[in-house]
C-alpha cells in the first residue's frame, strides 16, 4: 500500500473512532479528518500528473531532436554571430510550433568578437627547437598583431605574481598554471575556485609588464583539448593578449620550464572585437489561468562559444526550457500561474540577455515568483539548487517525496543561474532555481570543440526537461 493510500485510511479511521465522543469533539475531528484525507488525494493526484510528465518525456520526448536541429544545422553559436541569429528564429519558430499562446522576441544589443584564423602556440627552447602546442585565445583577447615571442614565468596565483621581481615578469608571458582541485566533489566549487586566472589573468599579467597571459584550461581532464571562455580587461591597464593552454601542454610547458628557465614561447592569435550587434532573447509563454499576473521564468541561454557546437553549454538547457512548457500542455496541464520559457542571449561574454529581461520586468511591474535556469549541461537529474529564504526552501522540501522516484529531489542552498541573477534585484521572486544535473563530466567538455551533440544522452536529456516541468507544476499549483 502507498503512503497516500495508508494516510487516507488512517485519517478515515480517526474519524470513525472519534465519532463515538461527544458531538462536539466528533465533528472537529471529522472534519480534521476529512482534511487530512483530502490532503493525501491531493498528494496522489500530484504524484499522478508528474508520472504523466515523465511518461510522456520519455516515451514522446522533443528534447533531443530539438538539440540534434540546433546543433547540427545551426552550430555553434557566438553572440552577434550570423548562427546565434539563426537561433533565435529557430527557437521562435519552434516554440509557435508547440502551440505556446504567445511567442515574441526582446531587442538586446551584444558584445561581437571574433577569432580569426585558427590560433598558433610554439614552445622554444635554447637551441630553436619548437614544439606546438594546443591552445585557443580567451573570449574577448585582443590579438597579438602578427607573432609574440617572450619568455615565460610560470605562477599559480595572483599573490605569486605580485611578489615576484619586476624583472622577472617584465617583456614575458605570465603562465597561470593552477589546476582543479580534483578532492572537491563538486566540479563546479574548482571551476570556481581556478577561474579567476582566466577572467583576470590578463589584467594581473599587464600589471607588472608582462606582454601577455598563458592559463591553464579550466577543467581536471588531462587531453589536447584548450578550453576558452570570458576574459576581462581593466581599461586603466594595458591589454594583453590571453590564451588558455590545453592541461597536457601547461603540463609540458610546466616541465619544460624547470629544465630550462630561458626558453621562449611564440603565440599568434588574429582575434577582435567590433561593434555591437543587434540580437534578440526569445520568449514563449502560457498564460495563468487563476494568477496570470503571477510569473514563472524557466530558461537557458541561446549563445554559445564557438569551438564545438555549444551542446551541453548550452544547447540541452534552451530545449529542455522549451520541452518543459510544451510537457505541461501535452499532460493536460493548464498552469495557473503564468509560464514563461526564455531562451536569453549572450550569456557566456556579457549577459546583455539576461540583464535585459530583468530591466523589463522591472519597467513593466512584473510579478515574478520564481526564475528556473538549467545551464550545468543535460546530465542526469539530481534536483535543483535554490537562492530563496529558509522558510520558502522548508516549502519546497514538501515536495521531495513527489519528486523522489525520478532522482531530482535534492533540494539545497545554492546558485540559481546567471541568466536569472539580474531578476534578483530587478523584481525580487521568491527563489531563483538552478537544475542540477550530476556535473562530474561536465567540465570535461565545457568550452571546447568536444562539446558536440554526440556527447549528451537521450534519456539523461529528457529526464532534465521532465523534471523541470515537474518543479513548474507545483510552482504553478502552490505558489510559494
Amino acid at each position: 500500500m502507498n503512503s497516500a493510500a495508508w494516510s487516507r485510511r488512517t485519517a478515515l479511521a480517526t474519524a470513525a473512532l472519534m465519532a463515538s465522543l461527544a458531538p462536539a469533539h466528533a465533528q472537529r475531528a471529522a472534519k480534521a479528518a476529512k482534511a487530512a484525507a483530502t490532503a493525501s488525494r491531493v498528494d496522489l493526484t500530484d504524484s499522478l500528473a508528474l508520472r504523466k510528465i515523465f511518461d510522456e518525456a520519455l516515451l514522446r520526448g522533443q528534447s533531443y531532436e530539438n538539440l540534434r536541429y540546433l546543433t547540427g544545422t545551426i552550430g555553434a553559436r557566438l553572440s552577434g554571430s550570423p548562427q546565434a541569429q539563426q537561433a533565435v528564429e529557430w527557437g521562435k519558430l519552434t516554440m509557435e510550433k508547440a502551440g505556446f499562446d504567445r511567442v515574441y522576441l526582446q531587442e538586446v544589443m551584444v558584445p561581437h568578437w571574433v577569432r580569426g584564423s585558427k590560433e598558433r602556440g610554439e614552445i622554444v627552447g635554447n637551441k630553436g627547437k619548437e614544439i606546438k602546442v594546443a591552445l585557443c585565445a580567451l573570449g574577448g583577447s585582443v590579438g597579438t598583431n602578427g607573432k609574440l615571442k617572450a619568455g615565460v614565468v610560470e605562477v599559480r596565483s595572483f599573490d605569486e605574481l605580485r611578489k615576484l621581481p619586476e624583472a622577472a615578469v617584465k617583456g614575458k608571458f605570465v603562465f597561470f598554471n593552477r589546476p582543479f582541485d580534483d578532492a572537491l566533489i563538486e566540479p563546479g566549487t574548482a571551476y570556481g575556485r581556478a577561474g579567476d586566472q582566466r577572467r583576470s589573468g590578463a589584467i594581473e599579467a599587464a600589471k607588472r609588464g608582462a606582454v601577455g597571459a598563458l592559463v591553464r584550461s579550466l577543467t581536471s581532464a588531462r587531453d589536447d583539448n584548450p578550453h576558452t571562455g570570458n576574459m576581462s580587461y581593466d581599461p586603466a591597464v594595458t591589454k594583453v593578449p590571453a590564451a588558455a593552454l590545453s592541461t597536457l601542454a601547461a603540463d609540458q610547458l610546466s616541465l619544460l620550464l624547470k629544465a630550462n628557465p630561458g626558453l621562449e614561447f611564440e603565440l599568434q592569435m588574429e582575434c577582435q572585437t567590433l561593434p555591437d550587434e543587434k540580437s534578440y532573447n526569445v520568449v514563449g509563454e502560457i498564460k495563468g489561468s487563476k494568477y496570470p499576473e503571477q510569473i514563472i521564468t524557466v530558461g537557458g541561454h541561446l549563445d554559445s562559444w564557438d569551438l564545438g557546437q555549444g551542446a551541453h553549454d548550452d544547447g540541452t538547457g534552451v530545449v529542455q526550457s522549451m520541452e518543459a512548457v510544451r510537457l505541461l500542455r501535452a499532460t493536460g496541464f493548464r498552469p495557473e500561474r503564468t509560464v514563461r520559457a526564455v531562451l536569453f542571449m549572450n550569456e557566456e561574454n556579457g549577459n546583455r540577455g539576461g540583464i535585459e529581461y530583468a530591466r523589463l520586468a522591472a519597467l513593466n511591474k512584473e510579478t515574478h515568483i520564481a526564475a528556473i535556469e538549467s545551464d550545468g549541461g543535460g546530465f542526469t537529474p539530481r534536483g535543483f539548487n535554490v537562492e530563496s529564504e529558509p522558510a520558502i526552501m522548508a516549502k519546497m522540501a514538501v515536495w521531495g517525496p513527489l519528486l523522489q522516484p525520478y532522482h531530482a529531489n535534492s533540494l539545497t542552498a545554492g546558485h540559481g543561474g546567471t541568466d536569472i541573477g539580474p531578476l534578483k534585484e530587478a523584481v525580487k521572486p521568491k527563489a531563483l532555481i538552478g537544475y542540477d544535473g550530476d556535473s562530474q563530466r561536465y567540465f570535461d567538455i565545457h568550452h571546447t570543440a568536444a562539446d558536440t551533440f554526440d556527447k549528451v544522452n537521450k534519456r539523461e536529456l529528457e529526464l532534465g526537461g521532465a523534471s523541470m516541468a515537474s518543479l513548474i507544476y507545483l510552482l504553478s499549483k502552490y505558489g510559494l
